[in-house]
Parts: structure tokens; C-alpha cells; sequence
């Protein structure tokens, strides 16, 4: 029987979802109305939204580059 840990429950499943997740906690927190450790807490699950939204653009940043050739290219709306 498999065990996940906590922290893998509280990955959100999508890139648009820990976003959202991101810019609700910004929100709550620029209020000023948050109590000391809520905010600490907030901070501490911001900076691992963070982290999950950069290494997913990566994932796909590097996809795009194996796809263009091993160059990434700038985008141009044709």
C-alpha cells in the first residue's frame, strides 16, 4: 500500500492551478489584515508555487527547444 506524502497532496495538479493558488495567497496577503504566522505559512506555500510554476515553464521551455532544433525561437504571431 503506497503512502503519499503531505506535501505531494498539496501539489496542485495543473500549472494553471498552482497559479491561481499563487494569486489568491498574493492577494490575501497584500490585505494586511493576516496574522503574523498565517502570513509566514502563506510566504512558505508562495515560494513552493513558485518553484512548481518555474520548473514547469522549464519543462516546457525545454520541450519547445527540442522541438525547434535545439534553439528556442521568438515567438511570432503569423
Amino acid at each position: 500500500m503506497s503512502r503519499s506524502s503531505p506535501a505531494a497532496a498539496l501539489q496542485p495538479a495543473t500549472y494553471e492551478q498552482a497559479l491561481a493558488e499563487l494569486e489568491a495567497l498574493v492577494q490575501a496577503m497584500e490585505g494586511g489584515k493576516m496574522p503574523l504566522d498565517q502570513l509566514l505559512a502563506s510566504y512558505k506555500r508562495g515560494a513552493e508555487l513558485l518553484q512548481q510554476c518555474r520548473a514547469r515553464l522549464q519543462v516546457v521551455e525545454d520541450q519547445v527547444k527540442i522541438l525547434e532544433d535545439g534553439q528556442l525561437k521568438p515567438w511570432t504571431s503569423a
